[in-house]
């Protein structure tokens, strides 16, 4: 969390394997806020426009009381060889989006990048438990896809809020953004 003012922003990551759906979120959300209430979409990319550092999305998200509050989201490059920078980008974060691939074939890569996402919030002394999370089984609209239910016993380890997207002109991106967002507010309240 970030005060300045009368402004509170939160740093929300998206995180997941390589082409999980991670900037297509990011996009999506882009595409149904109003664009005076966001910043531009940064995208830094490969020439095969493969994300290789962020993407970064800031959006006004609301206002209470004369309190505005601002959300800022990153996506983190899923290839292994990036594994810097997903862990620099998690620093100072207030929640997580993790994107999971619901193809079967995925299985191993979500496995592996949520055993990086544990161990790149311990080398800031976070505890994976005690961050606000939203778990995203991604590409539902895929044949060949797992069921939610072992999806959600091989990477829910501590019993967060899931959600079902096709992050492609579909339904997810927006659910998945509104549950993160009030998981931050709630925790932000109790801790003031």
């Amino acid at each position: 969390m970030h005060r300045s003012g009368n402004e509170v922003a939160y740093k929300i990551v998206y995180y997941g394997p390589g082409l999980s759906g991670k900037t297509t979120n990011l996009r999506g959300i882009r595409d149904i806020i109003a664009p005076e209430n966001r910043g531009r979409l940064v995208t830094l990319c490969t020439r095969c426009e493969r994300t290789v550092f962020f993407d970064f999305l800031p959006v006004n998200f609301a206002r209470i009381g004369d309190m505005r509050v601002k959300l800022h989201l990153y996506s983190v490059p899923g290839q292994a060889y990036y594994a810097l920078s997903r862990r620099v980008i998690l620093d100072g974060i207030d929640g997580v989006v993790f994107v999971a691939d619901s193809q079967k074939e995925r299985s191993e890569a979500n496995l592996s990048t949520i055993d990086d996402l544990e161990h790149n919030l311990k080398s800031y002394g976070l505890d994976m438990s005690m961050i606000p999370m939203v778990l995203q089984f991604n590409k539902r609209d895929l044949p060949g896809i797992m069921s939610t239910g072992k999806m959600n016993t091989d990477l829910n380890k501590f019993g967060w809020p899931t959600v079902e997207s096709v992050a492609i002109g579909g339904s997810g991106p927006a659910e998945t953004l509104k549950i993160i967002a009030t998981q931050i507010a709630k925790r932000h309240a109790r801790t003031g």
